[in-house]
């Protein structure tokens, strides 16, 4: 099977997922800070499209270096294609990658994210073996070249991982990986790949048959494009009942055809405009679903929310700090539906012996609509 460990940064800058969950962060923001997607005019030109020349499907060639840093000079090659889908009208995007050579078969995806306050690129990777978000890398684009940057282990040891993206043109363009175990005075080039665009496909998701049903399918229900209804606590955990209410909507896309999802999320709340995305990830070793949010106005995923449907009803747990404290969050999806569905986000301070409930969405399905963002 393809090693993973050395393919991760590669996919970060190629591959890609998302899925909407438009509560993960409640708790880290104390707001309902900007979540949605759909097309909004940018009013400066500052990075935040320095993907849209990758939006499509390519034929990619990988090589990748067996053993990295270890003076070894055997290389192995795959094949496979990558499908690139815009997200927040660019300043988002999701890669999928699909992958056979020497080593096995590979399924990936990165979502890259950008955050408008730094002008920089995170390229945040997930593979299908275990459904989870790997660190995210980090970098921008200058004078059409793109790096990106972040430190790992390897063997043991901190290293120094650089990400390249250069030779672009309107059809090709070249990936590099390269490893440094010197502070990055010399780097050791150890993935390269080579995409060429096809023009006559459609930019779609990459389809494969599911061996087995272990709960890879339990968010299949919310595929589509949904109006949402939320109620939101103005002030948890202090004892407020003041409640303001508002309306949404919810694109939900299928990735690895149904073992991921990325979903989007857009509303209007008496506080501010609200645009997000979720990537969401089954790990088919759990048989548990990671949840992933991120919202526009930094570009930044927020740690998982983990856990699992039983009868029908399912629930995910996470401990995030809110307001200097650390509290305990919940996730509740229930009273599932073919064209409706109910979710509830609660906070507990006592180690989950009482909850609150703090934010609660009704969601009713749009029948004529097809499943893609606007």
């Amino acid at each position: 099977m393809l090693d993973l460990k050395y393919i991760r940064t590669y996919l970060l800058v190629c591959s890609l997922v998302v899925v909407l969950q438009p509560f993960q962060g409640l708790a880290q923001q104390n707001s309902g800070a900007s979540r949605t997607s759909l097309q909004h005019p940018p009013t400066e030109w500052d990075g935040q499209h320095d993907f849209d020349f990758e939006i499509g499907t390519w034929k990619t060639h990988l090589r990748r270096l067996v053993h990295p840093l270890t003076g070894s000079t055997t290389w192995i090659e795959y094949d496979g294609t990558t499908v690139v889908r815009k997200v927040w009208n660019g300043r988002a995007n999701l890669v999928e990658l699909d992958a056979d050579g020497a080593a096995g078969h590979f399924e990936g995806l990165n979502l890259r994210l950008y955050n408008p306050q730094s002008h920089q690129w995170s390229l945040n990777f997930a593979n299908s073996n275990d459904g989870t978000l790997s660190q995210p890398t980090i970098g921008e684009f200058k004078n059409g070249r793109g790096e990106f940057f972040d430190q790992e282990t390897l063997n043991g040891r901190a290293i120094y991982v650089r990400f390249v993206i250069s030779e672009i043109t309107p059809d090709s363009c070249r990936f590099e990986q390269a490893f440094s175990t010197d502070g990055g005075k010399t780097w050791e080039v150890n993935w390269m790949a080579t995409d060429i665009r096809v023009k006559d496909e459609s930019d779609k998701s990459l389809h494969h048959t599911p061996t087995e049903r272990d709960g890879q399918h339990d968010f299949d229900f919310e595929m589509g494009t949904w109006k949402i209804h939320l109620s939101r606590l103005l002030h948890p955990l202090t004892g407020s009942t003041t409640w303001i209410e508002f309306d949404g909507t919810s694109v939900t896309r299928k990735v690895w055809d149904g073992r991921a999802y990325l979903e989007e999320f857009e509303a209007d709340s008496p506080t501010g405009h609200i645009e997000g995305l979720t990537l969401r990830l089954y790990n088919p070793k759990s048989h548990q679903w990671n949840l992933n949010w991120a919202n526009s106005k930094d570009g930044t995923l927020g740690q998982p929310t983990i856990g699992e449907f039983k009868n029908g009803r399912g629930e995910f747990f996470d401990q995030e700090p809110f307001n200097g404290r650390a509290i305990l969050v919940r996730y509740v999806w229930s009273d599932i539906t073919p064209n409706s569905a109910h979710f509830e986000q609660s906070f507990s301070d006592d180690g989950g012996k009482t909850w609150e409930g703090n934010w609660i969405t009704t969601q009713t399905r749009v029948n004529d609509e097809s499943d893609k963002a606007h």
